[in-house]
C-alpha cells in the first residue's frame, strides 16, 4: 500500500510485524541447495569407474604353408571355441580354438582353407584386386570383406563363393592407396561400419562409412590422435564399437591401442583407451575380434607377419571387466 514501509530484519531472526516468530530462511535455503544439487546429480550422472582390463594370454600360430601369414582380420564364434582368420593375400581359414580351463589359447586346428575369388568366380591374386584386409560375419554366416588395393566391400555366402561386390562411392575411389578400408564391422542387424587406415591428415577425424538398406552414407567420424592408424574394428556383444589402431616405430616395432566407443545413431562416445602396448612388446596388430568368455568381455587380436622371417603370426587376448 502507499506509504507503508517494510522494517528490516533484527540480528535476532524477527521481524516487525511478528513477535517471537522463527525465522525461516535458513531452512529455505537449505531445502533449495538440496533440490539443485539433487537436480545437477539428475542432469549429470556421475561417470563410471574405468573398466578393469586384464593380458591373459599370447599364442604363437605356426604353419607350414607358404600361403600361410599376413593376418589382417579374426572372428571368433562366440562360445570362443571357432575362428576364421584373413590373409591380405586373398586367403581365408577356419577352424577350431582349443583352450586351457583358464580359457587361454592351448591350439588351433585348421578345418578349411579357401582362395577368394571374384565376381566372375575366378581366384584372386595378391596384390591390388587380392589385398583383402576388414573381416565380418553376419548371424547368418554371410562372410563381409573390405579390400585395400581396389578400394571396396564384398559379400561372400561361402568361403568358395564368387564375390559380389557392394557399389563403390565415389569417395572410396578417391582414398590413399595401401591406406584405404582395413577395418569393417557388422551390427546385428546386418548395417556395416568401415573406416580407412588412413583419414588423410594427422588432424583429420577417421570417416565412418556405413551400408544400410542397400546404400551407403557417411553418418560421422572417428577422432584421430597423433600417428595411430586404424586397422580392424569389431561390435562387442555389449553394443559397442571397439577400434584396434596401429603405431609404426621404424627399429622400435610396433604398438597396438584399443579404443572403445559407446555407438549410437548420430555417432560414437564416451571414448575410452583399454589397452595400449609397447614397441616390440607384440608383433603387427591388425586384426581383433569381441566376444564375452562369462567372465567379461574377451578381445582377441592376430597379428600380420609380413610373411617376414623377422616377424611371427600372433594371437593375443585380453579381458575387460566393469
Amino acid at each position: 500500500m502507499p506509504g507503508r514501509r517494510h522494517r528490516p530484519l533484527r540480528r535476532g531472526g524477527r521481524a516487525g510485524g511478528a513477535a517471537g516468530r522463527p525465522r525461516r530462511l535458513p531452512g529455505l535455503a537449505l531445502s533449495l541447495l538440496l533440490l539443485s544439487a539433487s537436480s545437477a546429480c539428475a542432469a549429470d550422472p556421475a561417470p563410471q569407474p574405468a573398466p578393469r582390463v586384464d593380458y591373459v594370454a599370447t599364442y604363437v600360430w605356426r604353419m607350414e604353408d607358404e600361403s600361410f601369414g599376413g593376418f589382417s582380420g579374426i572372428e571368433i564364434s562366440a562360445d570362443g571355441d571357432r575362428f576364421t582368420a584373413l590373409s591380405d593375400r586373398a586367403t581365408i581359414r577356419w577352424g577350431s580354438v582349443e583352450r586351457d580351463a583358464q580359457g587361454r589359447i592351448r591350439g588351433l586346428e585348421l578345418a578349411g582353407r579357401a582362395q577368394l575369388r571374384d565376381s566372375a568366380g575366378k581366384p584372386l591374386k595378391p596384390g591390388w584386386q587380392g589385398d583383402s584386409e576388414g573381416l565380418a560375419i553376419a548371424p547368418d554366416g554371410t562372410i563381409w570383406i573390405s579390400f585395400e588395393g581396389l578400394t571396396r566391400v564384398a559379400r561372400y555366402d561361402t568361403p568358395d563363393s564368387p564375390a559380389k561386390p557392394l557399389p563403390r562411392p565415389p569417395e572410396f575411389k578417391a582414398m590413399q592407396r595401401n591406406s584405404s578400408l582395413e577395418a569393417l564391422a557388422i551390427l546385428p542387424d546386418g548395417t556395416l561400419l568401415t573406416l580407412p587406415e588412413r583419414s588423410g591428415a594427422l588432424t583429420r577425424p577417421f570417416p565412418v562409412w556405413r551400408w544400410r538398406d542397400g546404400k551407403w552414407d557417411q553418418p560421422f567420424s572417428i577422432p584421430r590422435s597423433g600417428d595411430w592408424l586404424a586397422v580392424g574394428a569389431d561390435i562387442g556383444p555389449d553394443g559397442r564399437f571397439y577400434l584396434l589402431e596401429r603405431d609404426f616405430k621404424g627399429l622400435l616395432g610396433f604398438r597396438a591401442r584399443v579404443r572403445r566407443f559407446d555407438l549410437s545413431e548420430s555417432g560414437v562416445s564416451n571414448e575410452r583407451v583399454l589397452m595400449e602396448s609397447r614397441p616390440l612388446q607384440y608383433d603387427n596388430l591388425e586384426g581383433i575380434s569381441v566376444w564375452h568368455d562369462g567372465q567379461g568381455i574377451r578381445i582377441t587380436m592376430i597379428s600380420d607377419d609380413n610373411f617376414g622371417w623377422l616377424q611371427r603370426t600372433e594371437l593375443v587376448e585380453y579381458r575387460v571387466t566393469e
